[in-house]
């Protein structure tokens, strides 16, 4: 059931996308190379918690960690450990927080030092889409129609769109209905209506689409070892059109 959010309510999740969001920022100031993941997991944890709220991730499911943080190969899930981020990685950092009842959630992928410029392509095209995607949603677009956009901005570039794993619905829970695809068929899916907040997120592999699932049971790799990279935000459907809940200030 998709659920519908009251002016009351989208103000709250404002709140807690607004913590998400400078959590993020945060984490891009702290980045750099030699850190481990669990010190950046800290600086994230600690950001969350300093202002009143509690990472979304922490203890989900049993995620050990604040944050997901993923790098290179890795597209989503990464837990944060002693791995030492190196000059060139591009880390993906999935952040949500959660207050007074309600969540935020989202995503950016950062470069560390000297990236390539394969590297710096693929972000560009990952986080071009999201954003065509948040410019496209306002009431009466179909799902159908934001997944078709996403898929083709990357596909025209020579990526490939995760299919495993997709955008959803953020509320008092962190995933609610609907899923959001970043692949579809236009004219076809949910039709959006003012009030629903969702999450897009796409995922777009520089190699092929196929992932698997780690020994650890959480970490998604590329199959092809091919770098991934994965943007995230969370909005409301306005008659307006979309704002974005997870913007920094």
């Amino acid at each position: 059931m998709i659920n519908i959010k009251s002016n009351k309510e989208l103000t709250l999740l404002r709140k807690a996308g607004l913590i998400t969001g400078n959590a993020l920022v945060a984490a891009g100031e702290a980045i750099h190379v030699g850190m481990t993941t669990k010190e950046l997991d800290t600086v994230i944890r600690k950001y969350i918690t300093s202002h009143g709220a509690k990472p979304s991730f922490l203890g989900y499911g049993g995620f050990p960690g604040s944050a997901c943080i993923s790098i290179n190969d890795e597209v989503i899930h990464g837990i944060p450990g002693s791995r030492k981020l190196c000059d060139g990685d591009i880390v993906s950092v999935d952040v949500g927080a959660y207050i007074d009842g309600y969540h935020g959630d989202s995503c950016k992928t950062f470069a560390v030092g000297n990236v390539s410029k394969e590297a710096l392509d693929l972000m560009k095209a990952t986080e071009e889409s999201l954003y065509i995607a948040i410019e496209m949603a306002k009431p009466g677009i179909r799902l159908g129609d934001i997944g078709y956009a996403i898929a083709k901005h990357n596909e025209d570039r020579g990526y490939s769109v995760v299919k495993e794993f997709v955008g959803h619905g953020v509320g008092r829970e962190l995933h609610e209905d609907p899923e959001v695809p970043n692949y579809g068929t236009q004219g076809h899916g949910v039709r959006l209506v003012a009030g629903m907040v969702i999450a897009i997120e796409p995922m777009i592999n520089a190699g092929k689409p196929a992932v698997k699932v780690m020994p650890d049971n959480w970490t998604v790799k590329t199959r092809d070892g091919s770098l991934s990279a994965h943007f995230e935000h969370t909005i409301a459907i306005t008659q307006d059109g979309a704002v974005i809940l997870t913007a920094p200030d």
